[in-house]
């Protein structure tokens, strides 16, 4: 079943079961930390849906995320990709990184241009959504509630000037992650284990980036794994698994102001956005190293 959180005309957000022909949602009727660790069991049934239902197009979709969940990515998980930027053979083990809350974009919404960057990027992106803590459970992926669309926009020219990584300028910017429009539930990838999903992401119609995430260079267990060694995994963190071939920096077709970025993945949906106007920043703040206004 597919899990969406919206917001109704008078301005409340709650989360709720989207219909099989995605025309209505019903409300979930217990807290998110009722239902989340449930679902695994008890599916519909945890969720204890009340009401009647209400047109989908009436409300508005919001990104999948709980209040207060962490969003967090893994790079380097697609060979193709890494072929591409020069690199044959495959890191020994995935990077990570935090993104924000502030950088969470809704289905829809205006993805910003930030002022640091000439060289702004998409990447489409599976991105996981914890359930329950792993603790002992011996395959990661058990503890998932599902999978929703990500594109981890990126500002690729960061770090230039230090010659090295700069994760903090390159992943976390304010409006440039939208996730959504909604969470597919565990149960419809086969249960646990690696999901085997085609990927597709595109700008203004045309097809960039077309894989399927049974090409991961890291399968999704051992990512799981590798964040939770570190930060331990809550109910309602998300992680973003890394992106494939075909993105900007490959070729130097970035995004522009005004392009409509589609993010789409095998039996969740598409994930549709716009890049926003460049930002610029007023002349105190425009002179500092980390960039100039675009």
């Amino acid at each position: 079943m597919k899990l969406a959180r919206v917001r109704d005309t008078q301005g409340e957000v709650f989360w709720g079961r989207v219909a099989d022909d995605l025309q209505s949602v019903q409300r979930v009727g217990v807290p998110f930390a009722l239902w989340a660790p449930a679902v695994a069991r008890h599916g519909q049934a945890a969720l204890e849906l009340r009401g009647g239902s209400l047109a989908l197009a009436s409300l508005q979709l919001c990104a999948p995320v709980q209040p207060g969940a962490r969003v967090f990515g893994v790079g380097m998980n697609y060979l193709t990709h890494l072929t591409r930027l020069g690199r044959t053979q495959p890191p020994p083990h995935t990077i990570a990184y935090i993104k924000p809350a502030s950088a969470i974009v809704p289905p829809g919404g205006e993805i910003q241009y930030p002022a640091v960057t000439q060289q702004l990027d998409y990447e489409v992106e599976l991105v996981a959504v914890v359930a329950r803590a792993l603790g002992d459970e011996p395959q990661a992926s058990a503890c998932l509630l599902g999978y929703t669309v990500g594109n981890d926009i990126s500002a690729r020219d960061a770090g230039k000037q230090l010659g090295s990584l700069d994760l903090f300028t390159q992943k976390a910017l304010d409006r440039t992650a939208p996730i959504g429009p909604w969470i597919t539930t565990l149960d419809e990838f086969g249960g646990a284990g690696q999901p085997a999903v085609t990927l597709s992401l595109r700008i203004n119609g045309e097809q960039r980036q077309h894989d399927n995430t049974d090409q991961m260079i890291f399968p999704l267990d051992e990512l799981l794994n590798y964040v939770d060694a570190r930060i331990a995994l809550r109910p309602g963190d998300l992680v973003f698994t890394g992106s494939t071939c075909g993105v900007g920096l490959e070729d130097g077709r970035f995004l522009q102001p005004g392009d409509v970025v589609e993010a789409q993945i095998e039996g969740i949906g598409v994930l549709r956005n716009t890049i926003g106007p460049r930002r610029v920043l007023s002349e105190h703040r425009a002179t500092g190293r980390l960039g100039s206004p675009g």
